[in-house]
């Protein structure tokens, strides 16, 4: 039974053109072909990204956090209660008037007084500056080198320049060492972006996020399988273009610089339209869609592939609506933020605004920080 499973999904009609098997991709005369074992090596390097995250985390970010006088903020915690935490973690973190009332008569507390609890607790769950300052840190780093490396292996290649080249002579393309490291390292990176989104910040768009994970971790596999490596390393690079400087505006956000962090933003939107919105499905699209019809009939890895770059384009244009919602609110003068951000409540209750110190007391928190009145402050 499992033998038949292993032979139908290794069908070489589901993973290559007509009258091609796996037999013309191995390896002979000095030329290496892809191979699906070579994948397996991904898995301990995504481990080892997380490893290699910690330290970062503890050595390099954490102590720029604090040159830049970013630190933990002491919350106002929720007192313990049963009641209370029991309906918090089975029912909801947001009760209704109703539930409000009936959990007040069972908590012995007033409905302003269960109201406020919830507060603090569902601010408890919610991640400190530091820690989204820290994450920010990591995958700018880590987009940043991969575009560079990105950029280094695809340069000086032909079909760089010509996307017809990208299909000549396929599927009997080779790979070289640096296409095989720039596979294994970017598929390692989302996979461990997948291990850890469960303790990552969490934004609005986190089903999004998973969707965007699980489809770049198919393709990447996918196009290694069907020696789709050309089109893949493009479109890796494409992708690493604009994230760094996501992350970078990130950062300056919450180091305070309020005006390095919109105008970075304001450049990463325009590189984000022009990488996503029109080189993705004008050029790299058609190129996987066009072209490769000119040299063999369509297969099931052809809709397969291109179906999940359909996913992806979805999921581009979904994230371009909440930056142009930002980039106008900008513009307008407005409070720029970040659409995808679960922002911290405040306590609105007498005592409560005391406990937080006199200056801020009449003032919105974000993270323990009272916000500042510029106009221009972004929060993620």
């Amino acid at each position: 039974m499992l033998q038949t499973l292993y032979d139908y999904f290794w069908w070489e009609r589901l993973w290559l053109p007509v009258n091609l098997t796996w037999a013309d991709l191995e390896d002979r005369d000095g030329r290496v072909y892809a191979k699906a074992s070579d994948l397996y090596i991904t898995l301990p390097l995504a481990l080892l990204f997380l490893i290699i995250r910690y330290f970062f985390e503890l050595y390099v970010a954490t102590p720029l956090a604090a040159l830049l006088n970013i630190k933990e903020k002491t919350r106002l915690r929720a007192p313990p209660n049963a009641t209370l935490e029991h309906f918090y973690l089975t029912s909801g973190k947001q009760p209704k008037q109703a539930e409000v009332e009936l959990l007040s008569r069972q908590s012995g507390l007033s409905g302003r007084q269960v109201e406020r609890w919830f507060r603090r607790r569902r601010n408890q769950d919610r991640p400190s500056l530091l820690k989204k300052f820290r994450e920010a840190s990591w995958r700018f780093t880590f987009y940043l080198i991969a575009f560079i490396a990105g950029m280094a292996v695809i340069v000086d290649k032909p079909w760089f320049y010509d996307m017809k080249k990208v299909w000549e002579g396929y599927p009997i393309q080779s790979t070289i060492p640096s296409q095989y490291w720039y596979y294994m390292i970017e598929l390692s990176f989302y996979w461990s972006l997948l291990f850890s989104i469960a303790s990552d910040v969490k934004r609005k768009d986190f089903k999004e996020q998973i969707i965007h994970h699980v489809a770049t971790i198919i393709l990447i596999s996918f196009s290694w399988f069907a020696n789709y490596i050309r089109a893949g390393t493009l479109i890796m690079a494409l992708h690493d273009s604009s994230d760094y400087l996501l992350e970078s505006a990130k950062m300056f956000n919450y180091a305070g610089w309020k005006n390095t962090c919109n105008n970075i933003f304001i450049v990463f939107a325009i590189v984000f339209i022009i990488t996503r919105l029109v080189i993705l499905p004008f050029w790299i699209l058609h190129c996987t869609l066009v072209y490769p019809l000119d040299l063999y009939p369509a297969f099931f890895g052809y809709y397969f592939f291109n179906c999940m770059m359909g996913v992806l384009q979805l999921l581009h244009i979904f994230w371009a609506y909440l930056i142009l919602r930002m980039a106008h609110k900008f513009i307008t003068g407005k409070l720029v933020e970040d659409e995808r951000s679960d922002r911290e409540e405040t306590e609105s209750s007498e005592g409560e605004e005391a406990a937080v110190g006199g200056g801020a007391k009449s003032r919105p928190l974000a993270n323990g920080h009272p916000i500042l009145s510029n106009n221009h402050r972004k929060n993620d």
